[in-house]
């Protein structure tokens, strides 16, 4: 049901009354953070991001539900959701973005450059990330990966800790595009 609440708060921001085989979609993608730290490196995972894609315009957007993200601990990840994200007030982060120069005619895999809004714990940014987009006879995949700097979002990290945290996550995402049905 949260998944579809989310498909309708995206579904406006792909402009265009376009064809419905122009629109895919993917329900199940995956986002991965790492963090190094002279403790304890930080990874986690999160296979139900919902994307948007829609070649004939080049829009493309996101959203990641913030609780949906695994932890190889749990302490890690209650720190995460309570202290650093706080996912009760914020509960998911969003992109929406146009891919520069993109060809929705080749067929293979191009590299290109996504330019659009990152925005987590109601902070947006403008960013540029550098991804590979396959198409196949029946789907797309993009991947990638960016950085994001925790001071950006306002993401607090306690004195004590200040040192052993990294100040920059790299963000790692996959997304297999299916077309878009109602």
């Amino acid at each position: 049901m949260k998944k579809h609440l989310y498909l309708l708060l995206l579904l406006p921001i792909l402009l265009g009354s376009s064809k419905k085989e122009d629109k895919y979609i993917s329900r199940n993608g995956k986002v991965t953070f790492f963090s190094y730290a002279s403790a304890e490196n930080i990874k986690a995972v999160n296979n139900q991001a919902l994307s948007l894609f829609e070649p004939s315009t080049n829009k493309i957007a996101v959203s990641v539900l913030m609780r949906a993200f695994q932890f190889e601990k749990s302490l890690m990840q209650e720190h995460f959701n309570d202290s650093y994200i706080e996912s009760d007030l914020y509960p998911k982060a969003t992109f929406e973005g146009t891919i520069l120069n993109f060809d929705k005619d080749f067929s293979g895999t191009q590299t290109k450059i996504i330019k659009g809004d990152f925005t987590l714990r109601g902070i947006t940014k403008p960013i540029k990330i550098k991804v590979d987009i396959t198409k196949t006879y029946k789907n797309y995949i993009i991947n990638g990966e960016t950085e994001v700097n925790i001071k950006d979002y306002k993401i607090n990290v306690p004195q004590i800790l200040a040192n052993r945290i990294a100040q920059t996550v790299k963000v790692s995402f996959n997304f297999k595009y299916d077309h878009y049905e109602k």
